[in-house]
């Protein structure tokens, strides 16, 4: 809808929606720039306080991902009117944790009565001009690094039907309260010759994926064997808990992509899955490949694919 309305021009505006990156970045002197961005969602869990964990991981990631550093945020809240206020009380207190562990202040907020609760933060950030990482900047020949396991969108789906096993949920849960902090602290660090970065939420793997193919004007190759997978993921693409978002993904999306015959369907699937506070897909020279996965083995990040000079398909995956 933004692209239909009047264009404006303005030169500080350095990352706009125009790629569909994971932020806004906006310049403010020689040596600084504003990371913005702003996300809010629904429950996935039941307790209040681990949502608030959740959906605080989940905004910051995006200033992350355009290696920026959090600064200040702001929640956004809407709550029915008669319930109980303890429950927010409990939301707040989650979400704050994860603001103080990332170091990032909250200053303020706004709050509308809602029959559904929803929660969040718009989330601001500071970057380098010259060290922004956007969609745009992918190489052929660049490595592909993943520092996350896929399977949260089908993970909470299976837990909205009560039918997500204790592991399955604790697995999803450790993943979505998990900040791309340590990951982006490497990455910032600046030793490593990284083209490209995003984090792989809402649009799935593949839908993030599209989006650094067609900024950076390449193609990608995925390995579905390496792609690590949260416990209980198939098992949920199998017994059909398949959220609305992932078959929207894939109604979309996957007509720019190409499989080898011996990719199974329940790892197709998958790899379209809505995910929430997700991890950092990284487009890094091949020379310095292994030795970022051996940095950040805390995360247990993997190489899952590479960049092709661009072709059709756009995306392929390999078994």
């Amino acid at each position: 809808m933004l692209g239909k309305l009047a264009r404006q021009h303005d030169p500080n505006v350095l990352v706009g929606f125009d790629h569909a990156d994971d932020a806004g970045v906006y310049q403010i002197a020689p040596d600084q720039a504003l990371v913005q961005t702003v996300d809010f969602f629904t429950p996935i869990v039941d307790d209040p306080y681990i949502f608030g964990q959740i959906a605080a991981t989940n905004a910051l990631s995006d200033v992350y991902a355009m290696g920026g550093k959090p600064l200040t945020a702001l929640a956004l809240v809407c709550f029915p009117e008669k319930a109980d206020l303890d429950i927010l009380e409990r939301i707040l207190a989650g979400g704050l944790s994860k603001m103080i562990e990332a170091g990032c202040t909250v200053i303020g907020g706004h709050s509308i009565r809602d029959e559904e609760t929803k929660f969040g933060y718009a989330v601001t950030g500071l970057v380098h001009p010259k060290k922004i990482l956007a969609n745009a900047g992918a190489k052929p020949g660049d490595a592909l690094i993943f520092t996350k396991a896929l399977g949260t969108g089908v993970i909470s789906t299976a837990i909205k039907k009560g039918k997500a096993e204790p592991a399955w949920i604790d697995a999803a849960v450790q993943s979505m309260t998990t900040l791309n902090k340590q990951a982006a602290e490497v990455i910032q660090q600046g030793q490593f010759r990284i083209h490209s970065m995003t984090d792989v939420t809402g649009f799935g793997l593949i839908g993030h994926a599209r989006e650094m193919a067609l900024a950076s004007d390449v193609s990608l190759e995925f390995c579905a064997g390496r792609i690590r997978l949260l416990d209980g993921a198939l098992e949920c693409v199998r017994a059909g808990y398949v959220p609305a978002g992932l078959k929207n993904n894939r109604d979309f999306a996957e007509c720019l992509v190409v499989y080898d015959d011996g990719v199974p369907e329940d790892l197709r699937t998958i790899l379209f899955d809505p995910q929430t506070a997700g991890g950092l897909l990284i487009s890094v020279a091949a020379d310095d490949a292994d030795r970022l996965v051996s940095t950040l083995n805390s995360v247990s990040a993997v190489q899952i694919g590479e960049v092709r000079p661009k072709a059709k398909p756009l995306i392929s995956i390999a078994r």
